[in-house]
C-alpha cells in the first residue's frame, strides 16, 4: 500500500513537470498539426534521452550537474539551441507549403533534440527527479523501474494528447489554423529559449 501511494504521488509530481509549458510542449503541438501520432514518437525520442539520465541519477552521477558553472553553460547553450529551433519554425510559416520547423527531422528526432537542448529538463532530474528516485529505490530495483515507467507514460499521454488535439484542429480549420499553431509554437520556443539564456547569464553574475 505504501508503494502504491508513493507511485501515485510520483505520477502526480511527474505530470506537473510534464504538463508545464516548454520546448517539448511547443514541438508536440507543431508536429502534431501534421501527424496525430507525432506525440508518440516525440515521447519515444524523449525517452531515449530521459531513461539513461534516470539510470545515471540512480547510480549517483547526477551531482555533476549541480555545479553552478555547469548549470550556467548548459542553460546558455540550451537556450540558444531552443531559440534557433524557434526561428526555424517561424521561417517555415513563410513557405508555400507550411512546414513546422525542424522540417528535415522526424518527431522522433525532434524529441531527442529538444530533450538534449532543454537545460530545465536536466535540472529537474538532478533535483526533483533525484529526490523521487531516492524514494523509489527504497522499494528496490522494481520500485525504480515502476517509477521510471510511470514517469515516461506521463510524457507519452501528454504529448499524444497535444498532438491529436493539434491535428484535429488543423483538419477542422485548415491551413490558417496550422499556420497559427506554427506561429504560436515558434514564439513559445523563442520565449523559452530567451528566458533560459537570460536566467543563466543573470545567475552567472549572482554566483
Amino acid at each position: 500500500m505504501a508503494f502504491l501511494f508513493f507511485l501515485a504521488e510520483a505520477v502526480f509530481i511527474s505530470l506537473s513537470g510534464v504538463m508545464a509549458p516548454g520546448p517539448i510542449t511547443a514541438v508536440a503541438v507543431g508536429k502534431g498539426s501534421e501527424k496525430p501520432a507525432a506525440g508518440v514518437w516525440i515521447a519515444i525520442g524523449h525517452g531515449i534521452i530521459e531513461i539513461p539520465l534516470m539510470v545515471a541519477v540512480y547510480f549517483g552521477v547526477g551531482h555533476l550537474f549541480r555545479a553552478d558553472s555547469v548549470k550556467t553553460v548548459i542553460g546558455i547553450l540550451g537556450g540558444l539551441f531552443v531559440v534557433w529551433m524557434g526561428i526555424g519554425m517561424l521561417r517555415g510559416i513563410r513557405q508555400e507549403a507550411v512546414q513546422p520547423g525542424l522540417k528535415s527531422h522526424s518527431p522522433f528526432v525532434a524529441g531527442i533534440l529538444f530533450s538534449i537542448g532543454n537545460p530545465y529538463f536536466l535540472i529537474w532530474w538532478v533535483t526533483v527527479g533525484a529526490a523521487l528516485i531516492l524514494r523509489a529505490v527504497e522499494y528496490g530495483i522494481w520500485g525504480f523501474i515502476a517509477f521510471a515507467a510511470g514517469h515516461w507514460l506521463c510524457d507519452l499521454a501528454w504529448d499524444s494528447f497535444l498532438s491529436v488535439l493539434s491535428f484535429k484542429g488543423g483538419q477542422f480549420f485548415g491551413k490558417g489554423f496550422q499556420r497559427a499553431i506554427f506561429a504560436l509554437s515558434g514564439v513559445m520556443l523563442l520565449f523559452f529559449g530567451g528566458q533560459l539564456v537570460w536566467n543563466s547569464v543573470a545567475g552567472f553574475f549572482v554566483y
